[in-house]
């Protein structure tokens, strides 16, 4: 049995949730805080990476300080004897749990109790969660909602459950705080490189890198890319990395990443945030990852053959194979085959 909000984990590869847990044997069961261990990758369930897991159980315990004081009774981890990778997921996985020995199962009303108690904690996770820009383990967001926008440009069917503005475990960004975010990073690049006795205009507007730099005979032309997340992963557009290989070696890549968003109050407020700079900035195709495709169809082509209604034409070398699959086989005797 899984105890969950619809919107913050539409499924159980999402999101945090409470959930009654068995070992393989038989003999406990364990009423834990857990997440989704999984991710869909359209075929098959893969399992999370353990570090990420981990890294979300890391965000989750302090969130939990101050309700949980006093409850000797919660333990970190959890033995589930499993076999199986999907199980041996959920072990990770566990922020708190409860544990219940076959032969002393506590009275009704205790496990209700301890039911309201998890529930309750799992309301704390989702109120920190709707607060905070980024869950350490979770998806770069910015690389998750160019997927999501790729995929729906695509016309990709979405699976049953899923729920827009989610990037999977966190919430995606509003354009409101994309902007402040963005506006956070580029003023953290100007003081740093003005401090360098750079003198910068912001060319963000009009060109297909953010920031103009000048010194002396030296031009310098910087990408600006601001984060929540830990910085490992950015996006860049097809026209940023054109130009950037074009400008080398006289560019620059600013990551700011880490910065501190903060989204009580009506205008999302930007704080803090590390800087990493690279210059001059080799972009190579190693380093690239591709999110989408714009495919040249032989629609309208010469060998274009197109179909109206049920009358379907197909291409050459297609029609013995569509026959054969329409057509009754015969084998030697003249008998169909069964």
């Amino acid at each position: 049995m899984r105890v969950f909000g619809r919107e913050q984990s539409p499924s159980s590869t999402t999101g945090w949730y409470v959930v009654y847990l068995f070992s393989a044997s038989g003999q406990r069961v364990y009423l834990s805080l857990n997440q989704g261990t999984t991710i869909w990758t359209g075929g098959v369930f893969k399992p999370r990476r353990l570090e990420d897991l981990r890294a979300r159980v890391g965000w989750a315990l302090p969130q939990l300080t101050e309700a949980t004081a006093g409850r000797p009774d919660l333990h970190r981890t959890i033995d589930l004897e499993a076999r199986t990778p999907l199980g041996r997921g959920y072990e990770p996985g566990n922020v708190l749990a409860i544990t219940y020995q076959r032969d002393q199962m506590p009275p009704q009303e205790t496990l209700l109790e301890d039911l309201r108690f998890m529930t309750g904690l799992l309301g704390i996770l989702y109120k920190a969660e709707r607060l905070a820009p980024y869950i350490p383990g979770d998806p770069t967001p910015e690389v998750v909602e160019a997927e999501q926008s790729a995929a729906k440009t695509a016309g990709r069917r979405t699976r049953s459950g899923s729920r827009p503005g989610r990037s999977g475990q966190g919430f995606l960004l509003t354009p409101g705080e994309r902007r402040a975010i963005e506006h956070h990073s580029v003023r953290m690049a100007t003081e740093h490189f003005e401090a360098q006795g750079w003198k910068v205009k912001d060319v963000g507007d009009k060109e297909s890198f953010d920031l103009l730099l000048t010194r002396g005979e030296r031009r310098l032309h910087v990408e600006v890319k601001g984060t929540t997340s830990a910085g490992l992963e950015v996006i860049l557009t097809r026209a940023e990395v054109e130009k950037q290989r074009q400008y080398y070696p006289d560019n620059a890549l600013i990551v700011v990443h880490s910065i501190e968003l903060d989204r009580a109050g009506e205008e999302p407020r930007t704080s803090g945030g590390v800087l990493h700079c690279t210059s001059p900035w080799v972009v190579e195709d190693a380093d690239l990852t591709v999110i989408s495709y714009a495919y040249r169809t032989r629609v309208g082509g010469p060998e274009s053959v197109e179909a109206a209604g049920s009358a379907a034409l197909v291409p050459p070398g297609v029609p013995q194979q569509r026959r054969a699959q329409e057509e009754p086989q015969v084998n030697d005797d003249g008998r169909s085959p069964l």
